[in-house]
Order: C-alpha cells, then sequence, then structure tokens
C-alpha cells in the first residue's frame, strides 16, 4: 500500500477538539479500528488489543502543546 499521511492544523474552540478526540476514542473502542477519509481518499485502521500510547506535554511561556501518539 502507498503511503497514506495526514498532517493537518486547524484552530478549533477547545470544545470542538475535545469533541474530535473523544469521537476517535470512541470509534477505536467501538469498533476496533478507525476510518479516516481525507481528498477522496479512506483508509481503515485495525487497532489491536494493545497499543503504544505516548503522551507529551509542552510548556514555554505562552506557548503549550500537547501531543498524543498512538501506534502499533
Amino acid at each position: 500500500m502507498d503511503l497514506f499521511e495526514i498532517d493537518e492544523t486547524v484552530r478549533l474552540r477547545r470544545e470542538e477538539a475535545a469533541a474530535r478526540l473523544r469521537a476517535i476514542a470512541d470509534e477505536i473502542a467501538s469498533k476496533n479500528s478507525l476510518d479516516v477519509t481525507r481528498s477522496g481518499h479512506r483508509v481503515t485502521l485495525s487497532v489491536p488489543a494493545e497499543v503504544d500510547f505516548n503522551l507529551e506535554v509542552e510548556v514555554e511561556g505562552d506557548e503549550n502543546s500537547i501531543e498524543i501518539e498512538i501506534s502499533w
């Protein structure tokens, strides 16, 4: 399969960002998979019972970020 990569940044209200995170978590928990569609391409990721979870928090003055990575 060819590389399918999405790297997108959008500005959202924090409630909207939280809703997107919940939707992803709910889909993984209920279907054991995640469907992603962008630019007319769709990919379904099968998620195994165990994954590697990485949480990175950076705080520097007024610039803060949280990165969440789930891999397998």
